[in-house]
């Protein structure tokens, strides 16, 4: 992918935000050619020159300095996220190029979310790949196992697999929140050819990928609430949480569990006991026999 036509559209989207009214910006009647911001109007407000914003939007300033940075993404009122973003498009690290290799889940961690068998777990490597699961996340999101590797994918499964918009009764939000981490994972690694790929299957199959991603939004992944329905318990209402690895910054666990007391508890605890092992049976040998009472003291042993 390339950095400088993300950069370029990505604060092109971001001035398409922003109303000059909101900055105090006298509008005079008559049409104006772009929405929100013109670039001049931007870079005043920055207390930068209109010469160099044009430079930084067409990833042609060298050596940006953090505090231009900060300025205009004060202005473009960007959150964390998108402050993030925009630093790491405007100011890359020198990374080598990604080679094709395939993730690996530490033996330990899966170890520690087959223990967590009341709470449906998963492991999310590069570009949303379910790397590793637990019983209770394959009986919530379905038979992973089963699936074939390449589509262990969670954008793939939400924009190509035409079940994910009856499970997810709130599709829209999960495929906007799918896409504005994979934009986010974009701009840490522009150079990885797995994700140029699965970016350009998405496009050619999906139009509401297509309008997800011209849209250029970023979000991370951290916490929050999402609703599903589920063939046999029917729907839920569960809260996720999303914790970084450390040792491996393209790996995190999600988990989700239901608040106390909830019908979503409810289900989600009886497709915990539904999806449990069966209990081993005893092993069986040969009968042996006992003396039907201790021998009597004094006698012969």
């Amino acid at each position: 992918m390339d950095r400088r036509e993300e950069l370029s559209e990505f604060l092109k989207s971001r001035r398409a935000r922003v109303r000059p009214e909101d900055l105090g910006i006298k509008v005079f009647s008559g049409r104006r050619r772009v929405a929100g911001l013109r670039r001049e109007e931007l870079a005043q407000a920055a207390g930068v020159s209109a010469d160099y914003y044009v430079r930084l939007e067409q990833g042609r300033a060298e050596n940006v300095s953090q505090e231009i940075l900060d300025a205009v993404a004060e202005v473009l009122g960007l959150d964390e996220a998108e402050r993030d973003h925009l630093t790491r498009l405007a100011k890359p690290v020198r990374r080598k190029r990604q080679r094709r290799t395939v993730q690996r889940v530490r033996p330990a961690l899966q170890q520690l979310i087959d223990a967590m068998a009341g709470v449906p777990a998963f492991v999310l490597g590069r570009r949303m790949d379910v790397l590793a699961w637990n019983r209770l996340a394959a009986a919530l999101i379905g038979d992973l196992a089963a699936w074939p590797a390449k589509e262990r994918n969670m954008p793939r499964r939400v924009f190509l697999d035409e079940s994910a918009r009856e499970f997810y009764p709130e599709w829209e939000a999960v495929a906007a929140e799918s896409v504005d981490y994979l934009r986010l994972y974009a701009g840490r690694y522009p150079d990885d050819p797995e994700l140029a790929e699965l970016v350009g299957e998405l496009s050619i199959h999906s139009p509401e990928f297509r309008a997800q991603w011209a849209r250029h939004g970023v979000r991370d992944k951290c916490f929050g609430t999402k609703v599903m329905r589920h063939p046999v318990v029917g729907e839920l209402a569960l809260q996720y949480e999303t914790l970084e690895l450390s040792g491996d910054p393209d790996q995190v666990l999600v988990t989700y569990s239901a608040v106390p007391g909830s019908d979503s508890e409810t289900a989600l605890r009886l497709l915990a006991s539904w999806s449990s092992p069966a209990p081993e049976r005893p092993a069986t040998g040969p009968a042996v026999a006992l003396p039907a009472e201790p021998p009597a003291a004094g006698s012969a042993g």
